[in-house]
């Protein structure tokens, strides 16, 4: 049975063994070893998408869940973008600047409640705030990765800085009510 259009895959198969000899295949179609680094850079947006996943599986403030999952469908198109090789104009799903201008409208609206920073932030506090951090981590991770791909979509890019932004704000909004654990100079000396 033909996939219908509202469908945007259909997957009868999971395993195809096109994978087997190290190689895979880009959305373009074309082949390239799991080596590139246009893998690796997919690879970690679907870490940092996996990282949300927890996030939203554990006790996260109702508040926090739907800039969350839009992320969620957001990743999904950056690893779409980053899978086919940037050329202006190509019709390919690509990032776009309202996508960017969407996370900084929630680092604005997410970060007018919190308290202005005096000092670091050490990662943790609460589990879900301990989660965000790990997952804006990992997005950092996924940016440093798609900075090596080349040619690439330079929105896809800011998307993935902007995102690390909104991680760490919403990190800060998951310890809400809860000291946030700051760094100290010299440590507990």
């Amino acid at each position: 049975m033909a996939r219908r259009r509202d469908e945007p895959v259909r997957l009868t198969r999971i395993y195809t063994r096109g994978g087997d000899a190290g190689e895979t295949s880009l959305g373009d179609g074309s082949r390239v070893a799991k080596t590139e680094p246009r893998i690796a850079a997919v690879g970690a947006v679907e870490e940092t998408n996996a990282h949300i996943g927890i996030v939203l599986a554990g006790d996260v403030a109702d508040d926090l869940r739907p800039p969350l999952e839009l992320v969620q469908n957001d990743l999904f198109d950056v690893g779409a973008d980053l899978a086919v090789p940037f050329a202006e104009d190509d019709g390919k799903l690509r990032i776009v600047q309202a996508q960017v201008d969407g996370l900084e409208e929630l680092c604005d609206r997410y970060n007018e409640t919190l308290p202005p920073l005096k000092s670091f932030i050490l990662p943790g506090g609460g589990e879900g705030a301990a989660r965000l951090h790990l997952a804006r981590t990992v997005c950092r991770r996924a940016e440093l990765a798609a900075l090596l791909v080349s040619p690439v979509n330079p929105v896809a890019l800011a998307y993935l800085n902007r995102l690390s932004d909104l991680l760490f704000i919403l990190a800060r909004c998951a310890n809400a009510g809860r000291p946030e654990p700051l760094w100290k100079p010299g440590g507990s000396r």
